[in-house]
């Protein structure tokens, strides 16, 4: 045990924990953080012979790691170190250290609000940034912070900036292990191509060119298989896929070293980063790549996408090829590609879907995200889109999680498939529920050009399981089987092999994606619209494009319309269980009047429709003020009288601060419409009974009384002139002065200046020739016939000769119309 390099730091970190609440200890990859570390800590007496819990990110670390531990001990697993991991436990009344995956210890401390019979809390592997790890973690600070002050956290990492991380934490302690970790040749390979095939020729160049067993690292299952179908054939080489979906025996089988003497050639997706040990390997293949989910708030959707690895990725990589011994890595990209990498992961937390974790704060009581310490603060819009989410599985309502939705919580799944597996409510419907989870959760076990109904794959499932031939993939429909016999055995349902019908298929799926509930957009058409409102389709010729309705369990959020990929059919009977009956009182802008009806609706698509026989009164007039601030006074078929009213009345108010004109701009009327026109809408449910209203009466009211018989002393509608035309006034809302438009030859005789507002304020007249031409403006006419008149007489004596242009204006005779020249 003296070569772990993790020992020279044990008695710094026992001292640490001894008395700091957080520690952070950064190992390199083979340092024996995972193994050696919890084994010499179990017996401190600041545990008090309290447990320690371990949390790693994935089962097969959790397993073997334990396993490895139980080992050493020279015990089995579920003696002194146990481990709980989806649907297998092993863990004993001597046991003392338990290895869990991150989700199992969120639901520990649910279960357990003070955590009593845990000492110490490790995370393992935390620059991985799982979000179960940031969310165990938050609980885990508030549990320490507010119930228990001895429970020791130890969060442990490789390449985690242990720094910042330790600004996050109140300034935690920061311990550094060298470790054991060889050098390793790094060699590029530039080049494109598949990434299988390019993989494949350089485990076979390393197999030549260097000794020792080879670990290959492919985005997913998917390559890995090619990429093995390219190897099988050749000799004295054993070949092993390593990934999260495997069969734990197989994936031990990856993982041991070989017992024929043959060289090992393991192909493995992200999973073997790191934790895991992997015995004999003295060279890597790096493809560069990895696949990693992707949430999109915008469409609530998830998608899985391939990426170029991060650096610190890389990095860990390329360190398994240096445990053992100065190893080689093959990168299948170039020196300057490789300086172009991203520094560090995300945490999943940026981009995953937080229903999970939204639902788990609404159990553990947390109002706002904000309550906890965050490494890393999550998203508003994806938490905004899991709370909704949420409310639509009944999961969460006003006040906090629902009596369902802590029944979702006790189930080992997202809360789509918890609700699903909730809604099944005899024999029947429980297996076809535990049939259809299982089948969303795994891999599809038919090829691509099968089609999107998910009836097809009950079918091939139920079918298998009675021995019948099936074009299917049967290794899938293993693991599939697998998982649905762990949740017959928690639903307590036997095994069906009947076909059920396709309606319920649907039904059932709908509990888990109720906006994905989606109606077909014309007869026969691949296009549905989703209860979202988005638009998706079906591949070309499905058969499901037969169904009106249908609702999606699998597709992708696409650029424009998303692809449907996983789908069933749906009847609009049970829709009409589904649907929430709104009763709906809105303007109707073509028919230009009130409309109500009475609405059955999922979501935003419309199942059924009566029109109401009578609105009430105050929910009609609600409605019209409404759209009247929508559309503005235009609605109310006002004309020039009403707005000639509005600049009188601001005028004033802007002439007259000290006065109680009122504020009747367009904006303020809008703002205040149940104040003052609601009285008047007792009768009115169409735009031509808006018209009809009397206006004058209703603006009249909302002038005081001691003021509205001045309005038009103050503000006069016309102004007389001297040849006795009566000339309309132009007046504006800012207060600006008025004006008149007039025949110069109307204003013979007349020397002083117009006004209004009891003289204070004098009009600015537009003086016209006869052709109604703008000729001067003034708001002195005593100056204008004084001085500018002889210049206007001059050149409109000659574009009009027919009139009479007197020398002097001031004892001329005012006239409307032409009057001619003196001979």
């Amino acid at each position: 045990m003296t070569a772990y390099p993790v020992l020279e730091i044990i008695a710094e970190l026992k001292e640490k924990l001894g008395k700091d609440p957080v520690v952070i200890l950064q190992a390199p990859p083979g340092a024996g953080k995972s193994t050696i570390l919890p084994l010499q800590l179990m017996d401190e007496p600041w545990l008090k012979e309290k447990k320690i819990i371990m949390l790693e990110p994935r089962r097969l670390a959790a397993k073997s790691v334990a396993e490895r531990m139980s080992d050493i001990v020279g015990e089995k697993p579920g003696d002194r170190i146990g481990y709980r991991i989806r649907f297998e436990t092993k863990v004993g009344a001597r046991t003392r250290i338990e290895v869990v995956t991150e989700g199992i210890l969120t639901r520990m401390i649910q279960h357990d609000n003070s955590l009593e019979h845990a000492g110490l809390l490790i995370f393992d592997e935390f620059h991985e940034r799982s979000l179960n790890a940031d969310l165990a973690l938050a609980l885990s600070l508030q549990l320490q912070q507010v119930l228990r002050d001895d429970l020791r956290l130890l969060i442990m990492s490789a390449t985690l900036d242990g720094e910042q991380l330790s600004r996050v934490l109140n300034g935690a302690p920061i311990i550094a292990s060298k470790g054991k970790q060889y050098p390793v040749e790094i060699r590029y390979s530039d080049g494109e191509g598949n990434a299988s095939v390019r993989v494949a020729q350089a485990i076979q160049k390393a197999l030549r060119d260097e000794s020792g067993d080879i670990l290959a690292f492919l985005p997913g299952a998917g390559e890995i298989r090619r990429t093995h179908t390219l190897l099988e054939e050749l000799a004295n080489v054993s070949i092993h896929p390593l990934f999260g979906d495997l069969p734990f025996r197989q994936q031990q089988e990856a993982i041991l070293p070989g017992r024929d003497g043959r060289r090992k050639v393991v192909l493995a997706t992200a999973i073997a980063e790191t934790s895991l040990t992997i015995e004999g390997i003295g060279v890597v293949v790096d493809s560069g790549l990895a696949r990693v989910p992707r949430f999109d708030p915008r469409s609530g959707l998830t998608r899985l996408e391939t990426i170029r690895v991060t650096k610190d990725a890389a990095d860990q990589r390329a360190g398994r090829a240096g445990r053992l011994g100065p190893g080689k890595c093959y990168r299948l990209w170039s020196e300057s590609a490789h300086s172009a990498l991203v520094a560090q992961r995300k945490p999943e937390i940026q981009e995953a879907d937080l229903a999970s974790l939204i639902l788990e704060l609404a159990a553990w009581g947390v109002k706002a995200l904000t309550d906890l310490t965050w490494v890393t603060v999550p998203p508003a819009g994806a938490a905004a889109q899991a709370t909704e989410l949420l409310r639509q599985l009944d999961a969460i309502d006003g006040q906090g999680i629902t009596t369902r939705g802590r029944r979702m919580l006790e189930l080992p799944t997202h809360p789509r498939i918890a609700h699903l597996l909730l809604e099944a409510s005899d024999v029947q419907e429980k297996a076809l529920a535990a049939d259809i989870a299982a089948l969303l959760e795994e891999r599809d076990p038919l090829v691509k050009e099968t089609g999107a109904d998910l009836g097809l794959r009950i079918e091939a499932l139920r079918k298998w399981r009675r021995r019948e031939n099936v074009y299917a993939d049967t290794v899938i429909l293993e693991r599939i089987e697998r998982l649905a016999g762990q949740w017959r055995r928690i639903l307590s349902c036997p095994q069906d092999n009947t076909m059920p019908p396709d309606a319920l298929v649907g039904k059932l799926l709908a509990a888990a994606y109720p906006e994905r509930i989606a109606r077909q957009q014309e007869k026969h058409s691949e296009r549905y619209k989703l209860a979202n409102g988005r638009v998706v389709k079906l591949p070309p010729h499905d058969p499901l494009m037969r169904e009106t309705w249908i609702c999606a369990a699998q597709l992708d959020a696409g650029a424009g319309e998303g692809k449907i990929f996983l789908a069933a059919a749906m009847v609009e009977k049970d829709l009409l269980e589904l649907a929430r009956e709104q009763r709906i009182v809105r303007w109707d802008e073509a028919r230009g009047g009130v409309v109500g009806s009475l609405e059955k609706r999922v979501g935003s698509l419309l199942l059924e429709t009566k029109p109401l026989p009578q609105i009430p009164e105050a929910e009609r007039t609600k409605v019209i003020c409404a759209a009247i601030r929508e559309q503005g006074s235009r609605m109310l078929g006002w004309k020039e009288v009403q707005e000639t009213w509005q600049a009188r009345v601001l005028s004033l108010k802007a002439w007259r601060p000290d006065e109680e004109w009122p504020d009747v701009r367009e904006e303020r009327l809008l703002q205040t419409l149940e104040d003052w026109l609601s009285p008047y809408l007792a009768t009115v449910t169409r735009q031509s009974d808006l018209e009809r209203l009397e206006w004058s009466n209703i603006l009249t009211g909302l002038i005081p009384w001691n003021l509205q018989q001045r309005l038009d002393t103050l503000v006069p509608v016309k102004l007389q002139v001297p040849s006795g035309s009566m000339i309309r006034i132009q007046y504006f809302s800012d207060g600006r002065s008025p004006v008149i438009e007039v025949r110069l030859q109307e204003m013979f005789g007349l020397a002083e200046t117009p006004s209004v507002n009891d003289g204070r304020i004098k009009v600015l007249i537009h003086l016209l020739s006869p052709g109604y031409k703008p000729v001067q403006v003034t708001q002195d006419l005593r100056s204008f016939w004084e001085t500018t008149y002889h210049e206007v007489r001059k050149e409109l004596r000659m574009r009009y000769p027919r009139h009479h242009w007197p020398e002097d204006p001031w004892t001329a005779q005012a006239v409307r119309g032409a009057k001619k020249r003196s001979s």
